[in-house]
């Protein structure tokens, strides 16, 4: 059995993303998952912010699981280094 490759997406950049700007699904677009992070920036930007705090704590529960998670890989299934 092969383990998965690491790929050049960072762990902590991800994770660092998530916190700070979870609120607009930018470390889902940097991970290659655009569905989620299209869907994150739309709930923002649509609500005229209202629901903003929703996709901030979303953001900030995904960043945070990025950073202690052994297993994170990316959407091409690349580890993160």
């Amino acid at each position: 059995m092969e383990s998965p490759q690491v790929g050049q997406k960072s762990k902590v950049a991800a994770g660092i993303l998530g916190i700070l700007l979870g609120a607009l699904g930018v470390h889902n677009f940097y991970l290659g998952y655009t569905g989620k992070g299209v869907a994150q920036l739309l709930i923002s930007v649509l609500s005229l912010g209202l629901l903003s705090p929703v996709t901030a704590i979303w953001g900030l529960v995904e960043g945070i699981i990025c950073l202690t998670s052994d297993t994170k890989t990316d959407a091409s299934g690349y580890l993160l280094s």
